[in-house]
């Protein structure tokens, strides 16, 4: 018996999305906050904590929490559901209106779970490249999704891994064009960008999707979308009934409530992005793409599987191939860490990168 042919066909060649765990070195691939989580907001959670989290189902819904999601988003607790991270809620979606015979629309290069959860799910994925500035190209996106069986259009704003951001107005121009689901993925937007979370009032094919993983709490898992109440609907015949836990569900109740912590350390990493974007762009041969997340993308004069290879000897591990191909040849992208930790990195890659 051969397990493989029992595998269905159309992920038997399927590549999995590989995390790469390192010790001993400094984390720059993950795109997670460099900094040590406020104990403030530690106390606040064990100090809500009953015995009847850990014994006890979660709210299936999450209502306490969504209430306070609500608060800070101006949506109403019917518009959003909550998910063990937007990875979770990707495939929800494509689980609900993908599937075979469906198209998902995906500009490239982009985050890779949007192709994959495609597969997973039997939608056919179909990418459309970006400009040489990692813009949209609109007019041809647009063809795409006006194209039958095009249900679905995952759009990274700012974009993973180019930092790059989809103007309000640019997105409201796909929204008014197009019958099917136009899915805004903020994961970066406290980072930089403007959201569109103020049209879904007009769209009813509009989803945002946002997460608590970039700022705060990337080990517990949880994100949300936030969707007209006819998306909602449909989304809860398909999700998981208890899908996020109550420990979760509690921490993200404190972070809200302690968010001016998480704001002074967001302020940190754009400064800091802003510094080793400057820094980056004075090494000779490397080629700097702006960012509005907290990470930065640059292309390198060297292969740069040996210069991730060379940080990674010299304790610093880096993201390779955040994309073999659509402009991504010879780049690297690098997490904003601490001060120190990128005065670190850039004072290896100076000396792996040639002076002529």
């Amino acid at each position: 018996m051969q397990i493989r042919d029992m595998v269905r066909e159309d992920i038997r060649n399927l590549v999995p999305y590989e995390p790469h765990p390192y010790a001993d070195v400094i984390k720059l691939d993950a795109n997670e906050n460099p900094h040590a989580f406020p104990a403030p907001v530690i106390k606040d959670i064990f100090e809500t904590l009953t015995g009847d989290v850990f014994t006890r189902y979660p709210d299936p819904l999450g209502e306490e929490l969504r209430g306070e999601i609500g608060k800070m988003t101006g949506a109403a607790p019917e518009n959003i559901i909550l998910g063990n991270g937007s990875d979770e809620l990707i495939q929800l979606l494509l689980q609900t209106f993908g599937g075979p015979g469906r198209r998902v629309v995906i500009p490239v290069p982009t985050f890779a779970m949007y192709k994959i959860h495609g597969q997973i799910t039997g939608t056919e994925p179909v990418e459309i490249p970006r400009n040489s500035d990692f813009s949209l190209d609109e007019e041809r996106l647009i063809a795409e999704m006006q194209v039958s069986g095009a249900t679905t259009t995952f759009i990274a704003t700012p974009n993973n891994p180019t930092g790059t951001i989809a103007p309000v107005e640019q997105v409201r121009r796909l929204l008014e064009r197009v019958d099917s689901l136009v899915i805004i993925d903020e994961a970066y937007i406290d980072f930089g960008g403007q959201t569109c979370l103020p049209l879904i009032r007009e769209y009813p094919n509009l989803v945002v999707l946002r997460t608590f993983s970039k700022v705060a709490l990337a080990g517990l898992r949880l994100g949300y979308l936030t969707a007209d109440a006819a998306v909602v609907r449909e989304l809860l015949k398909v999700k998981q009934p208890y899908n996020v836990n109550g420990f979760s569900q509690a921490a993200a109740r404190a972070v809200l409530k302690n968010w001016q912590y998480f704001r002074e350390q967001i302020a940190e990493i754009v400064a800091e992005r802003v510094r080793l974007e400057a820094e980056l762009g004075k090494i000779k041969g490397i080629e700097v793409f702006p960012s509005k997340a907290n990470f930065v993308l640059f292309r390198v004069p060297v292969p740069a599987a040996e210069l991730h290879r060379g940080l990674l000897e010299n304790g610093v591990l880096v993201r390779k191939n955040p994309g073999r191909t659509h402009g991504l040849e010879q780049c690297l992208r690098a997490t904003v860490g601490t001060r120190q930790e990128n005065d670190f990195f850039l004072e290896k890659l100076t000396k792996l990168i040639p002076i002529s």
